[in-house]
């Protein structure tokens, strides 16, 4: 069996969409990265998409575990034309597209940007990889769509249905896969 142990990266505090933008985690909160760092298997090789708010907080949870290279298929959902717009301001010239992507998750993309079903189809690819290592647990640090597509995954549910889920900052959400994928705890903050 193997657990992948998936943290979701500090905050940004960005107010729009942030998807592929290479914003910065606030990791100002040290307290609650220790926490979360000694929750962590300690054996367990970290891995963490290639966008910075990801890695420094792999960085910073990592201590003296194996850090793997960055996978850029552990990245959020690309936004497109909708990065770091409000919902607010994308309703105002396309409603019912946004409606859609959240109401009707799978095909439905931003402009220039990614649909469910391909978001979920990239970071499985490299969940896929992952599950050739020798690794029992895997420290994974990516992002909130990210980790619900594994979350859909293991729960066997739909995408309207996974984004239902709560995933915090700094939470972990734990999927094992042995043969079959199954959740453990969701949004678990240390």
């Amino acid at each position: 069996m193997t657990r992948f142990w998936w943290v979701r990266h500090g905050p940004t505090h960005a107010k729009g969409m942030v998807g592929w933008s290479d914003i910065a985690a606030d990791l100002s909160d040290t307290a609650q990265i220790a926490r979360l760092a000694d929750y962590l298997p300690k054996g367990a090789p970290v891995i963490s998409s290639d966008l910075s708010r990801a890695v420094a907080t792999a960085d910073a949870i990592a201590g003296t575990r194996t850090r793997l290279t960055h996978d850029p298929d552990l990245r959020e959902i690309n936004f497109g034309a909708w990065e770091l717009l409000r919902s607010a301001d994308i309703e105002r010239t396309d409603a019912e597209r946004l409606r859609a992507f959240y109401e009707t998750p799978g095909e439905v993309r931003p402009p220039q940007g990614e649909s469910w079903d391909e978001t979920s189809n990239r970071v499985s690819r490299g969940v896929e990889r992952l599950l050739n290592s020798d690794a029992k647990d895997i420290i994974v640090v990516a992002h909130f769509g990210a980790i619900l597509t594994q979350v859909q995954r293991a729960l066997h549910v739909t995408a309207y249905e996974a984004f239902a889920q709560r995933i915090d900052n700094f939470s972990v959400t734990q999927i094992q896969h042995d043969g079959h994928w199954h959740a453990g705890p969701i949004n678990h903050i240390p």
